[in-house]
């Protein structure tokens, strides 16, 4: 597996076991349409959370968050309508969330940002 890819992957590790640790469900992860992906899928009580992780090693390119552009977070949201419409379950609410993972010398800072677009 390419280092890029390596790094992303821990970086989903890390975020799913984050919510995990905020009491969600992991429903899906790296559930693919064919308009797009969603890196993590889970829940917890009525809330569904459609999650983007981004993941960095350093701050050169700014944010992690900065790179979840416009057109990503309309390609997240059709594609967590064609989720939601698989599913035989109701949500009330609806979060879509970034979570940034940031590895620097085998730490991981994670932030996370609920419902942010």
């Amino acid at each position: 597996m390419h280092e890029r890819a390596q790094l992303g992957r821990r970086g989903e590790d890390i975020a799913a076991a984050f919510l995990e640790r905020q009491g969600y469900t992991l429903l899906e992860r790296n559930y693919r349409w064919r308009k797009g992906e969603i890196d993590v899928i889970a829940a917890k009580e009525a809330t569904i959370a459609f999650v983007e992780v981004k993941t960095r090693r350093n701050l050169d390119y700014g944010l992690p968050s900065e790179a979840v552009t416009y057109s990503k977070q309309q390609k997240i949201r059709a594609t967590a309508l064609h989720y939601l419409q698989e599913q035989d379950r109701y949500y009330q609410i609806l979060s879509f969330d970034v979570i940034e993972v940031l590895v620097q010398e085998g730490k991981a800072r994670v932030r996370w940002l609920p419902h942010c677009f």
